[in-house]
Formats: structure tokens, C-alpha cells, sequence
């Protein structure tokens, strides 16, 4: 079965030459202006900050991007792609023979990605079997689980969201298929890897044994600003020479709003603010804390003038950053 070709390069509009940095520079880029909290229309602000996040999933890192390079001439054959042994690989390796995948919308994956990308070792993927299945088939057997993964905005893990998912899925010998349609409740502090829990709505059962369950992997979307470790936020503040030297109230993002940081003066690089409270949820309801890491940042080029007043401060200046 054909899926729809993604090409993540021309999504964050970039060079198939680029380098690491560029890559994440330009997901920066986009991703501030489609986040769905500032995107104008917040729907399609939400599908295209998806997008993005897919494509940077798979272009940051360095064994995907590999694989995705791999395809090679086949970028640039139409629209729809068959992925090598995609078949094979969705009807036998993780199901019984015979049976067809649970196929998922809505979770903020296309099916190119998860045609190439599921199953991997940091990313299980949609299409994994669970259960164990008796081999008679007169014993009743408990009916296999399915798992797909979902993408969560740190602004939902902070809130919880509702999710609409959608799920098709075989019906009697596998030639019918059926739709249907959970309303998936997101909890606050979901963190990285949690699954949630759909229960008796995977396989159906053999010889009247249970159905299996249906799960849903949280895979929290890449933010722009933060990086998220346990319940803790991480953010990068910039500062101007002059501003780490003389002190300076910076205002930050958060996932909240804003907030004013308070960089004391002979501020070093490296050095770590912390904002307590602004954080993600901890299991016990308080929330983490957002720290802001100091990093200190040249201009590119000067003027005359202000190069004639640098070089009048370090004729007074009695500081040497290698003593």
C-alpha cells in the first residue's frame, strides 16, 4: 500500500546539504512562528507545527537522516511511495498472519513516518504487537495489543488536552475494516514515553478470550525555546557582553506567558538561573522549574565608533579572561 511522500527537507526549507545547525536553526524558525499558541489561525498553525516537528524528529538525528537519505532516487517519483517491505513488515512482524495493522489519525504522525520510522529502537512506532497468542487455535487467547505513538505539546502536558484519534482497523477475516472514533483525554504532567491506556479496544479475542488494549506512547513535540528534562524546562537566555557585565532584567518565555529574569551583574556564561514553579506537573501536582542558562554573544561586525570605544575599555580594563 502507496503513502504519500514527505519531503521533511522542503518542509523546514532547507538545503539536503545542510548542516546540523542549520536544520535546527530553521525548525527554530518555524516552529515560533506555527506554534498554535501564536499561529493566527491555530488550527492550521497546529497541523504545520507538526509537520515541522516530524521532520526535525527525523533530520536531527543522525541515524534517521541516514535512513531518510537512503531513499534516494526515490524523491522524486510522485506523490505516493511504497516503502521498501512495508508490507511484509506490517503483516508479519508484528501481527498474526493474516491480519492487517491498526491504522491511526490524529496522533501527529503521517504515514510516511511511521512506514519508515516505526519500530525503531527510539521509536516503537504504531504498528507493535504485544500480546501473546496461544498456537492451538481451540484455546482462548487473549487478543493482541496495539500501540501507537502520539505527539504532545508542552503546552498540553502542562493543561492536559482532548485528543480525537481515529483508528481503522480489520474486521471478521481481515477482508472488511472498521472506523472508530476515541476521544483521548491527555493528563497534566505527562512526561516522555508514558502510554495511554485504551482498554479492550485492541485485537479482538480468540475462542472467548479478551480483548487486547490499545495504547497510546506520549512523544513530547520538540519546542522552540525549551528542552524538557523530568518536570524542568531548559532555556538558553542570550546576553550582550554589556549586559553580562552590568546586570540586566531580561524578559524570557514561558509556557505560561513571560517572565522577568534577573541577571545580576558579572554575570559568567554557563552560569544557571533558575525561575522555581514554571515548569511541567510533578506526580505530586507541584511543577518544575524553568532554568535559564546564560550564554553571552558577540556582535558580528561593529562601527568605527564603537570599535574606538572597545579599544578604550581595554586599555582601562584590568581583566584577563586567561590569567
Amino acid at each position: 500500500m502507496p503513502v504519500q511522500f514527505k519531503d521533511y527537507y522542503e518542509t523546514l526549507g532547507v538545503a539536503r546539504t545542510a548542516s546540523a545547525d542549520e536544520i535546527k536553526k530553521a525548525f527554530r524558525r518555524l516552529a515560533r512562528i506555527h506554534h498554535p499558541d501564536v499561529a493566527k489561525n491555530k488550527a492550521a498553525g497546529e497541523a504545520k507545527f507538526k509537520e515541522i516537528n516530524e521532520a526535525y524528529e527525523v533530520l536531527s538525528d543522525p541515524e534517521k537522516r541516514r535512513k531518510y537519505d537512503q531513499l534516494g532516487a526515490n524523491w522524486e517519483h510522485g506523490q505516493e511511495f511504497h516503502a521498501p517491505g512495508h508490507e511484509t513488515y506490517r503483516r508479519s512482524a508484528h501481527f498474526p498472519e493474516g491480519e492487517s495493522p491498526f491504522e491511526f489519525t490524529g496522533t501527529g504522525f503521517s504515514d510516511f513516518f511511521e512506514a519508515f520510522f516505526a519500530g525503531s529502537r527510539d521509536h516503537p512506532g504504531s504498528f507493535r504487537r504485544t500480546s501473546f497468542h496461544a498456537d492451538d487455535a481451540t484455546l482462548a487467547a487473549r487478543g493482541h495489543d496495539a500501540e501507537a505513538d502520539i505527539l504532545v505539546t508542552l503546552e498540553e502536558a502542562l493543561h492536559g488536552a482532548k485528543r480525537q484519534i481515529t483508528v481503522r482497523r480489520p474486521e471478521g477475516d481481515g477482508e472488511t475494516e472498521r472506523t472508530d472514533t476515541y476521544q483521548v483525554k491527555i493528563p497534566p504532567g505527562v512526561r516522555e514515553g508514558k502510554r495511554i491506556r485504551l482498554a479492550g479496544q485492541g485485537g479482538p479475542g480468540r475462542a472467548g478470550g479478551p480483548a487486547g488494549d490499545l495504547f497510546l506512547r506520549v512523544r513530547l513535540a520538540k519546542h522552540p525555546d525549551f528542552r524538557v528534562e523530568g518536570a524542568d524546562l531548559h532555556y538558553d537566555v542570550h546576553l550582550a557582553p554589556w549586559e553580562a557585565v552590568l546586570g540586566k532584567q531580561v524578559p524570557i518565555p514561558t509556557l505560561d506567558g513571560s517572565a522577568m529574569l534577573n541577571v545580576k551583574p558579572c554575570a559568567q556564561a554557563g552560569a544557571v538561573l533558575r525561575l522555581r514553579g514554571l515548569g511541567l506537573p510533578k506526580d505530586d501536582a507541584r511543577r518544575g522549574d524553568l532554568y535559564a542558562t546564560v550564554c553571552i554573544e558577540s556582535p558580528e561586525s561593529v562601527t568605527e565608533e564603537e570599535k574606538k570605544l572597545w579599544e578604550q575599555l581595554a586599555a582601562k580594563s584590568g581583566f584577563n579572561p586567561r590569567a
